[in-house]
């Protein structure tokens, strides 16, 4: 565990300013699979600490975070993004919440209807 931690710090150390600020927004992006719903920069677990080493070594190799982001889809799939693309295998991701919106509009347009006015 403590070679890991040494191994993270001393490529993190290699970064330039602009690396280590992209890596720590890609480490929020990304979505710890072992966790419930949380990123890998807020994730404890030890799955988490590797995702983040990949993070940094692919950012340190000068890989941008688009190509970041893909690599990790390959391998854990577009679950293992907290903002997944936009696609027709995602469609029911992205309408679902405009759906439940419009279904709870005319829910209460049709109980206002419904309601007696008071005499």
């Amino acid at each position: 565990m403590n070679v890991l931690i040494a191994l993270l710090v001393s490529m993190q150390a290699s970064l330039t300013p602009a690396q280590e600020d992209q890596a720590r927004a890609l480490m929020q992006e990304i979505r710890c699979v072992v966790c419930a719903g949380q990123s890998i920069a807020d994730s404890d677990a030890a799955l988490a600490e590797d995702m983040r080493g990949f993070v940094i070594e692919r950012v340190a190799a000068g890989e941008t975070s688009r190509e970041v982001r893909a690599a990790l889809a390959a391998r854990y799939g577009d679950e293992v993004l907290l903002r997944p693309p936009f696609g027709w295998h995602t469609l029911g991701l992205w309408l679902f919440p405009l759906f439940l919106l419009a279904g709870g509009g005319m829910m209460l347009v049709r109980a206002s209807r419904k309601q007696p006015s008071p005499s």
